[in-house]
């Protein structure tokens, strides 16, 4: 293992953070716990890769508040499309657009609607 981050999923929605902390704390030292809330996962930080690695192992799978633990290594957020001209939900309704015109809908010639500029 390579970070020290662990994601740690299948959460009962009950858990907090503290409850979380002193239960990978058995491990090595936690640096931070965040629990993303009503999604039922979170995240531990750990002092070093191989406590991780230890928690890991150790908890994976295992039974916590009724819950079967799913812990896994972090990995980075993926990157999101900082929309723009090319996003797809814009050109989606463009096109909803046109195909309103073509069937004979609203706009047409001497329109100078939106869709009539892309």
């Amino acid at each position: 293992m390579q970070g020290s981050k662990l994601y740690v999923g299948n959460l009962n929605y009950s858990t907090t953070e503290e409850q979380l902390a002193e239960l990978f704390g058995n491990y090595g030292q936690v640096e931070s716990v965040k629990i993303i809330e009503s999604r039922g996962f979170g995240f531990v930080e750990m002092s070093s890769s191989e406590e991780a690695e230890q928690a890991q192992e150790a908890l994976n799978e295992t039974e916590f508040h009724g819950r079967t633990l799913r812990i896994d290594e972090a990995r980075p957020p993926k990157r999101r499309d900082s929309g723009g001209y090319g996003h797809s939900s814009r050109r989606g309704s463009r096109d909803r657009g046109r195909k309103g015109q073509q069937r004979g809908g609203r706009g047409g010639r001497g329109n100078s609607g939106y869709n009539d500029y892309y």
